[in-house]
């Protein structure tokens, strides 16, 4: 999955977004509408805390080091106490490690924007719109080009390349 921006410059120029998205036949758990805070978004699928912040890149980044950081801690207690006592512990520590990282990140990543959406605040306090799309790699062009060709005003504004899975 890779996910694809469009900057529409209002309200009705999304609904027809939205709606020729579905007809190309997205469900709406594939589509994300950032719009500047208190805007009635009607039945568009509102954008959640996950597209919001950087939630999950956080709780990647925590994990792994948190993880590593158990990995040291328990080869330092390996020195001292041998494999055959320190190897169930070691696995534990890094364990423990991995989800202390990823709680303790995940819950900074909720206090920060989503680093991928900063370059577009500007645009969505004029009052644009932001729809946010997961697709196949393999719909890009098709969805790309349909909805520009549609909606004119509606800016194509780049891909995503990494994509977790969809939540």
């Amino acid at each position: 999955m890779r996910r694809i921006y469009f900057l529409a410059p209002n309200i009705e120029v999304t609904h027809k977004i939205v709606d020729e998205l579905r007809t190309l036949g997205l469900e709406d758990r594939h589509m994300h509408v950032l719009a500047k805070r208190d805007t009635p978004l009607e039945d568009l699928p509102e954008a959640n805390e996950l597209q919001k912040t950087d939630f999950i890149a956080a709780v990647e980044r925590g994990a792994a080091l948190g993880a590593t950081t158990g990995l040291l801690a328990g080869l330092i207690g390996l020195r001292f106490a041998g494999f055959a006592i320190a190897g169930g512990p070691i696995l534990g520590i890094l364990f423990f490690g991995g989800t202390i990282g990823a709680m303790m990140s995940g819950l900074a990543g909720l206090q920060v924007g989503n680093s991928k959406v900063k370059k577009y605040e500007e645009a969505i306090e004029r009052g644009d719109m932001l729809v946010m799309v997961d697709i196949a790699k393999e719909r890009i062009d098709e969805i790309s080009k349909s909805i520009t060709k549609h909606h004119p005003s509606a800016e194509f504004e780049g891909i995503e390349p990494l994509l977790p899975p969809s939540y």
